[in-house]
């Protein structure tokens, strides 16, 4: 599948980013651009070497159970088939120095299912994902005409205190325009969100709640 990207939705000038003295330098091409590539190797070299090729060193993904991802892949075969999957949807910071990515996957069997991603910047330029998660739909996600691209605001962000909480992780953009928060039960039910700044607060863009397993 074919899926063309709509310019991001920036809600402020370039112009305006530069009197502030804010660094903005978010791409959802680019994002969507490695999401692409990573799907692509699943199918050429296997799915797992392309898990671990494109984790960064922190990475968590869910199996149901939060694992640590390098830990996990490394003690992993690749399947006869990879998993397929496109992106449908992109988050990113003013900054570019985070980004989730939101799309649909299928299975060899027929199962299909939605997934986000967290993307993170390395220092070479390149996107990492540290978190991958997902769950399984009784119906396909359906794809949309275009990828939409989402860009925070860019005026400076006023983070608010996030109180430490058991299975409760919290993932910023350096510039504290992106955020995400996961949090896990110990049945292994999860919650997942991400909020981006507007210019006056933080508004939730995307939200998936995964139920225990059976």
């Amino acid at each position: 599948m074919t899926l063309a990207l709509v310019a991001a939705l920036v809600p402020n000038s370039a112009d305006a980013r530069q009197r502030r003295g804010i660094r903005a330098d978010a791409n959802p091409s680019a994002l969507i651009a490695t999401e692409l590539a990573f799907a692509r190797e699943a199918g050429e070299k296997g799915q797992w070497t392309a898990f671990h090729d494109y984790a960064a060193d922190n990475a968590v993904m869910f199996v149901p159970q939060q694992v640590a991802a390098n830990d996990w892949l490394k003690k992993r075969a690749n399947p006869p088939q990879a998993v397929t999957w496109e992106p449908h949807a992109v988050w990113m910071s003013c900054d570019g120095t985070l980004g989730v990515t939101k799309g649909a996957w299928q299975r060899p069997d027929g199962t299909s299912g939605y997934f986000t991603t967290v993307w993170r910047k390395q220092k070479n330029g390149a996107y990492k994902w540290e978190l991958d998660q997902g769950d399984a739909l009784a119906q396909p996600l359906a794809a949309p005409e275009m990828i939409s691209g989402d860009v925070a605001d860019c005026s400076r962000a006023s983070p608010p205190e996030i109180p430490a909480a058991a299975g409760r992780t919290v993932g910023w953009s350096d510039d504290k325009t992106l955020q995400w928060i996961v949090e896990v039960k110990p049945d292994n039910s999860r919650s997942f969100k991400v909020n981006r700044w507007t210019g006056r607060g933080y508004q939730e863009v995307l939200r998936s709640d995964v139920a225990a397993a059976k």
